[in-house]
């Protein structure tokens, strides 16, 4: 959990996000804006969510490197069971379980350590998983990598890199969705031939 969550701190100095779909849509947020933290956008939300509509109810989900908490957020207002929110700044993991106890939202755990740590010492199960890390750590392949058995059977797993980051997906999984808007390139990668509608 997130140290030093009693520590208030003052509006000021924080950044807004606004949910975009669901039961708080439309529900201005604040987070810390430390240094690499950068929120994915409203429309790369708006695609990624219309990709994983069919699969939100009641998911699992994990989103590592949350900052923000941007894309766990949108999950728990579209119906996901749960999100374990992992954050290793200690500001950014504060203001997020500030933000999460104004939404009294259920089933949302902040880990106030690194996406490595979490993932060498929880043997949890996730049907959906977020990756959208520092882009200057280039840390996707190495996450990509530890994830293998933290995933459900029909886990899906959301990548995020700048726009022309080569990156290769889990053995045997399939690369399902694409797309790149301004500098960024989306993906979504799974297990099997999900019945994922085109947009």
């Amino acid at each position: 959990m997130a140290r030093n969550s009693s520590q208030k701190q003052s509006p000021q100095n924080l950044s807004q996000l606004r949910i975009i779909g669901g039961q708080w849509r439309g529900r201005k947020l604040q987070f810390a804006p430390v240094e690499g933290l950068r929120p994915t956008g409203d429309r790369l939300r708006e695609v990624l969510f219309n990709w994983l509509q069919f699969y939100l109810p009641d998911a699992r989900c994990l989103d590592l490197f949350a900052g923000s908490g941007a894309l766990g957020l949108e999950a728990l207002s579209r119906g996901a069971a749960s999100v374990d929110f992992v954050e290793l700044n200690s500001r950014a993991a504060r203001t997020l379980t500030e933000q999460l106890k104004l939404l009294n939202a259920r089933g949302a755990r902040v880990h106030n350590c690194s996406a490595e740590a979490f993932l060498e010492n929880r043997g949890n199960q996730y049907d959906l998983v977020f990756i959208d890390p520092p882009f200057a750590g280039n840390l996707w392949q190495a996450t990509l990598g530890a994830l293998s058995e933290h995933l459900s059977p029909d886990a899906l797993v959301y990548v995020e890199t700048p726009r022309d980051t080569a990156i290769a997906g889990l053995p045997g999984w399939e690369l399902q969705k694409e797309k790149r808007a301004g500098q960024v390139c989306m993906r979504l990668f799974h297990r099997s031939t999900p019945p994922i509608r085109n947009e």
